[in-house]
């Protein structure tokens, strides 16, 4: 069973970047379907990016197209989210999800996930 750790939240102004990152271990993180969610205060869990085993497909929310990149670097069992022209909307704990399932990318159900880890972003 994979583990999934996130990390590289905090406070950034608006406008800003930041990048996160999502490192597994316990599995083959080649093996895995990944993506990226978020939650806001008093808000569901929302999707934002998924990417392919291979790396080589991503597929992104209407919210955060143009302005979010995802990445995974199989040799370090990890996944990045690169997120650039930050808005206060932006704000919620971003939690990292897999699957072994192959499932089309904007398929929204994953079978494991971290913790979270915060980002915040000022107005």
């Amino acid at each position: 069973q994979v583990q999934l750790v996130e990390s590289g939240g905090g406070l950034v102004q608006a406008g800003g970047s930041l990048r996160i990152s999502c490192a597994a271990s316990g599995g083959t993180f080649s093996s895995y379907q990944m993506g990226w969610f978020r939650q806001a205060p008093g808000k569901e869990r929302e999707f934002v990016a998924a990417i392919s085993r291979s790396g080589s497909t991503t597929y992104y929310a209407d919210s955060v197209k143009g302005r979010f990149t995802i990445s995974s670097e199989n040799a370090k069992s990890t996944m990045y989210l690169e997120m650039n022209s930050l808005k206060p909307e932006d704000t919620a704990v971003y939690y990292c999800g897999a699957r072994l399932s192959s499932y089309a990318l904007n398929n929204k159900k994953y079978d494991y996930w971290g913790q979270g880890t915060q980002v915040t972003v000022s107005s």
